[in-house]
């Protein structure tokens, strides 16, 4: 039934690098979310043996209710897409006002039945016909990020899909939707651990886990690594799809003692370049030694394995001489 709301549509020209800290601006006040618009992808084009050509800008879109305090709301996002130019020039921001069934349509327009490897990754609105020995992922991000249009998500799928064997433990460090965690279960993962530390994403991602049927396989908790340090549980496999720095600071705060000997990390979040390079020496600063890597446009994921004979204590005074 129709609540006569009208949405405030909010559009950024953004070039890739500057994506995620537009969308995070944009997301403290988009109550459902923010779509990554790549421009037109089908779902065979979406798949990795048809990736998308390589493009240097995106669209980032997010959609303001037109409720009491929505002119002060777009204020902020304007006040605030001002200062991060300043740093990371863009264009303005478009606006658009649009009725409630038309932002329906647009919001969800952006999300198509994508093929990433083996995984099916359908929104709970689009059909989707499974083909032999496809997995299929069915997703509702809401307010969560996550849904198989962003290239680091689509690289943590392709890594997964390389690495993880059945049976393993994994944990994945900030979850978001629950599309990585469920992908692991999916392929044959024994349990999942999925954190974060925005209840949101907690909710959402257990609400995706449910409604994949795999609530007995994956656990999904508010938290991040120190949560996951004090449990002292050991994993064959560590997810992060988040940002540089904080990989590094997980780097830092022992993700490496996480793992089991043999066992493989994948981090996502960030461009080639200075950023690869500082999470790069940051893995190795760890023990962790770095043998895989995948890339689309100027993204980058980097799988890490622990050697069953590395020390880490032994490792750490060279590494460190060398980042001073």
């Amino acid at each position: 039934m129709s609540t006569g709301i009208r949405w405030l549509e909010i559009a950024v020209a953004a070039p890739t690098e500057a994506a995620e800290a537009i969308a995070e601006v944009l997301s403290r006040y988009a109550p459902h979310g923010v779509a990554f618009d790549y421009g037109p992808i089908s779902a065979e084009e979406g798949d990795w043996e048809h990736p998308p050509l390589p493009r240097d800008t995106l669209t980032v879109l997010a959609y303001l209710p037109i409720v009491e305090g929505w002119e002060e709301a777009r204020q902020r996002v304007e006040e605030g897409l001002w200062h991060l130019s300043q740093i990371l020039p863009f264009p303005p921001p478009r606006f658009r006002v649009i009725d409630e069934e038309e932002w329906a349509e647009a919001w969800k327009a952006h999300y198509d039945v994508l093929r990433v490897g083996p995984f099916v990754i359908r929104p709970t609105w689009r059909p989707a016909e499974l083909r032999p020995g496809e997995l299929l992922i069915e997703l509702d991000p809401g307010m969560a990020f996550g849904t198989g249009a962003h290239p680091t998500t689509r690289l943590c799928l392709r890594a997964l899909a390389e690495w993880l064997r059945p049976g393993e433990r994994v944990l994945d460090l900030g979850t978001g939707s629950g599309i990585l965690a469920i992908a692991a279960a999916r392929r044959g993962a024994a349990r999942v651990w999925a954190l974060d530390i925005d209840p949101v994403a907690v909710r959402v991602a257990r609400e995706n886990v449910r409604r994949n049927g795999l609530s007995d396989r994956v656990e999904v908790g508010q938290g991040s690594l120190e949560e996951a340090l004090a449990r002292g549980e050991g994993f064959d496999g560590i997810l992060a799809n988040i940002l540089a720095p904080v990989i590094r600071r997980f780097c830092e705060q022992g993700l490496s003692a996480l793992l089991r000997p043999g066992g493989w990390a994948v981090v996502s979040g960030f461009l080639e370049g200075e950023q690869e390079i500082s999470v790069r020496e940051a893995l190795e600063a760890a023990g962790l030694r770095v043998c895989g890597r995948w890339a689309e446009a100027d993204w980058v994921a980097l799988g890490a394995r622990k050697d069953a004979e590395s020390v880490r204590g032994e490792l750490e005074p060279d590494r460190r001489e060398m980042r001073h």
